[in-house]
């Protein structure tokens, strides 16, 4: 539980994020990367050059902020995120870093405006949301790793073959390398992508909906290749 006085001050910090949001989480990406470039490999890069990451974490800070004092409200938002992050293979030793640097922006960018009453109550704040997120997150990993032929985090597939759609359009079907079978899916769920590109420092993420209904032994994916 946050105390009156925490969740005082984080709502009075709303109308600033509001303002500097998206410049707070720009510095704390910048700021993060460069200390942990390991961190590169979870977070995709595309969506970090048009800046919707951005956008997206500070969209959520400044909810936060303003449903302080009733977090609940914003819990269908933190399910989608925390789905997002599963996705990706975030972690609980993440959180700490997340934290650590998030902080460091709201300071930087704030300057003096961010006392360390200010900085204290976020600190606070952002324990008790990690938290949260961190409990749903096991839990889904826990489903995840658990239901029939499931797994936790990455596992190795084979790509079976290949079809061509279209001009633009080839599905991959895929397989996993151990020979098992795959969880059951809806159509419209999606994987993640993970692979090492020749010639690239880090691996690159990518998100696909499943594109065929429900088989045992495969998915599909169905790419559209884009310019550049």
């Amino acid at each position: 539980m946050l105390s009156e006085q925490t969740r005082t001050i984080v709502k009075s910090t709303a109308p600033v994020l509001a303002e500097h949001g998206k410049t707070i989480t720009t510095v704390f990406y910048s700021n993060m990367f460069e200390a942990h470039p390991e961190l590169l490999n979870i977070f995709n890069q595309a969506n970090q050059k048009q800046g919707r990451q951005q956008t997206a974490l500070a969209n959520t800070v400044y909810a936060a902020a303003v449903h302080i004092d009733n977090l609940e409200a914003i819990l269908p938002v933190v399910v989608q995120i925390a789905n997002k992050h599963v996705s990706l293979g975030v972690k609980a030793e993440h959180y700490p870093i997340v934290g650590e640097y998030l902080l460091k922006a709201i300071k930087e960018v704030l300057g003096d405006a961010a006392t360390d009453e200010v900085i204290n109550a976020w600190a606070e704040a952002y324990g008790v949301i990690a938290d949260v997120f961190i409990s749903i997150e096991n839990g889904m990993y826990e489903k995840s790793e658990t239901q029939d032929n499931g797994w936790s985090f990455f596992k190795d597939f084979t790509i079976a073959r290949k079809v061509k759609e279209s001009e633009n359009i080839t599905s991959f079907y895929l397989k996993p390398a151990d020979g098992k079978n795959v969880p059951s899916y809806e159509a419209g769920q999606y994987i993640t992508v993970r692979l090492a590109i020749p010639g690239e420092e880090f691996l690159f993420n990518r998100q696909y909906s499943l594109s065929q209904a429900s088989r045992p032994d495969e998915f599909r994916i169905s790419v559209k290749r884009e310019a550049d």
